[in-house]
């Protein structure tokens, strides 16, 4: 998609536009329903199925559009397009559906960060709370639905259960009370995802109210369909399952037949599984002599059967890849011919190019498509376009800045079953500390170090590099004992020898224009992270 740049008169009418609109947001009022919406309505359940108002079927085609549950209390990317940019996007790539991940930490949060204000100007004064209404009101405008997704509850990392020592169920069931409300008269917000991946202890059914997924969940969906009796619950399964078998976090539902989440407004419960390539983590069908002609029967036997058998509609609310070996080629030809031959609703982790497992539907700069992931979707977004408005040539005033996920894709953990591992837990949001060249007056170029986020197996950080001349290229090297390799980098081109890491700006952020910044970053395998180390940074 293109940055669509106007004349200042027509950008001045437009802000004042903007924030009359956000006037209303922050009351939380409604914007007038699309048509598609109106005739639409609100989804509910019959059987297997997903149906409209109409009764005709629905099925849910989502893209995962991470961020408002991460230190930025923002969906990611708004540094270098606009919201309405990144959802125009979605659904001329042919999906009808966005899951907006957030955090209770970010809905409690009074700003945000990382929205560049030439870009977005109407949103950079939003709470994050605002902020998912404007989403929302942006959405509508795109004829695309919002599941909203509880995906965190304090935004540095992924909770196993739906509560920890310093967040009750009770604050849980509170928020979801209020968004309920507050979205109650728009179907735009067409489903409540109650928490992401329960995994660890969380079993379902087991009767032990600390653990019993299964139980809150009934427990949550009742309140919910309290405040708004029309949503869809959508109720993610467990890690271990009764029989002692592990699968993805979220992604068990073997239980869920005999054990059914029973709500007291019929037909809303969704059941929805998570679903990864062996690049994320080597389950064991993986290594299988008949793979990959054994997942279908893992899926029916894990959560497809649900389906199959009428108990309730199953929606993959995350599956994706990075596409980069064969194993995961196969993997996703598959689930791509198993959705599609069972009809089964999905979404596709993510839109973002920054989940560090998967990659994203774009490139780091946010508009150029991936077009081989697009290829292999086609099948499930058959009727749209794959290929959106081709992506201008960068400028110095369009830089993009990519970010490391904070967001929940599974990750192996060391157990003597195959379980993933929580995700990466990133540091609370990053102070910069300035690090210039140790001969500021002989070199023309200077650099930020931000500290991202760090956990056990590595870190991740960000540079803002200026240049008070025009440069042809660049080199930042600082000391990270601990270091192994960097995993990806946005921006550079990195190494690492004896210790030390050495970036030399490459792509859209090789040469520099007198005065310009860019934002550059790498994520790094790493034993700790250096807090503050010295940058060396050169020009040429």
């Amino acid at each position: 998609m293109r940055d669509r740049r106007r004349p200042l008169g027509i950008r001045r009418l437009m802000s004042i536009a903007a924030l009359a609109v956000s006037a209303l947001l922050a009351v939380g009022a409604v914007a007038p329903l699309s048509a598609h919406a109106a005739a639409d309505g609100w989804w509910h359940t019959s059987g297997s199925r997903i149906v409209a108002a109409d009764g005709s079927t629905v099925t849910i085609k989502a893209a995962n559009w991470f961020g408002l549950e991460t230190p930025n209390c923002a969906p990611h990317g708004l540094w270098s397009i606009t919201l309405d940019e990144g959802l125009a996007q979605i659904a001329a790539m042919g999906f009808n559906t966005v899951r907006l991940p957030y955090s209770n930490q970010c809905l409690a949060a009074s700003t945000t960060s990382s929205i560049d204000a030439s870009r977005n100007p109407d949103l950079v004064a939003l709470t994050p709370l605002q902020l998912m209404d404007a989403v929302i009101a942006k959405a509508r405008a795109h004829g695309l639905r919002v599941i909203l997704d509880r995906h965190r509850i304090e935004s540095s990392g992924q909770s196993e259960l739906w509560y920890t020592s310093t967040y009750s169920e009770k604050r849980w069931i509170d928020d979801w009370v209020m968004l309920a409300n507050r979205y109650r008269d728009d179907p735009t917000v067409v489903g409540a995802d109650l928490h992401n991946e329960p995994h660890g202890s969380a079993c379902w059914g087991c009767g032990d109210a600390s653990r019993d997924w299964q139980a809150a969940a009934t427990r949550a969906g009742n309140a919910v369909l309290a405040a708004n009796p029309r949503l869809l619950i959508i109720v993610e399964g467990v890690e271990r399952q009764n029989d002692g078998k592990t699968t993805w976090w979220g992604g068990g539902l073997k239980d869920a037949g005999a054990k059914p989440v029973v709500l007291s407004t019929s037909n809303r419960v969704v059941y929805s599984p998570h679903d990864y390539p062996a690049s994320v983590y080597g389950q064991s069908w993986f290594s299988a002599s008949n793979y990959p002609a054994n997942l279908p029967s893992v899926w029916d036997a894990n959560w497809g059967y649900l389906a199959r058998t009428g108990a309730a509609p199953v929606f993959v609310g995350e599956f994706g890849t990075k596409l980069e070996t064969s194993s995961d080629a196969q993997w996703l030809k598959a689930l791509v011919s198993y959705l599609g031959s069972t009809g089964l609703s999905f979404g596709y982790w993510s839109f973002n190019p920054n989940s560090g497992d998967t990659g994203g539907l774009v490139a780091d700069d946010w508009k150029t498509p991936q077009t081989a992931k697009l290829a292999a979707l086609a099948p499930l977004l058959a009727g749209k376009s794959t290929t959106p408005t081709p992506t201008p040539t960068p400028t110095a005033s369009a830089t993009p800045k990519p970010t490391a996920t904070a967001s929940a894709t599974p990750k192996p953990t060391a157990t003597a079953s195959a379980t993933p591992k929580p995700t990466p837990t990133p540091s609370a949001t990053p102070t910069p500390t300035v690090a210039p060249s140790p001969s500021p007056g002989l070199s023309p170029v200077s650099a930020t170090w931000m500290l991202q986020s760090a956990w056990q197996d590595g870190y991740v950080a960000e540079f803002t590099v200026t240049a008070s001349r025009a440069v042809a290229g660049w080199t930042i090297s600082w000391a990270s004992p601990q270091a192994t390799r960097v995993v990806n980098a946005w921006g550079m081109s990195c190494a690492v020898g004896s210790g030390t890491i050495s970036c030399t700006g490459s792509d859209w952020a090789g040469a520099l224009a007198t005065g310009q910044s860019v934002r550059v970053g790498l994520q790094v395998a790493a034993g700790s992270a250096p807090p503050s180390p010295r940058l060396t940074v050169t020009a040429r």
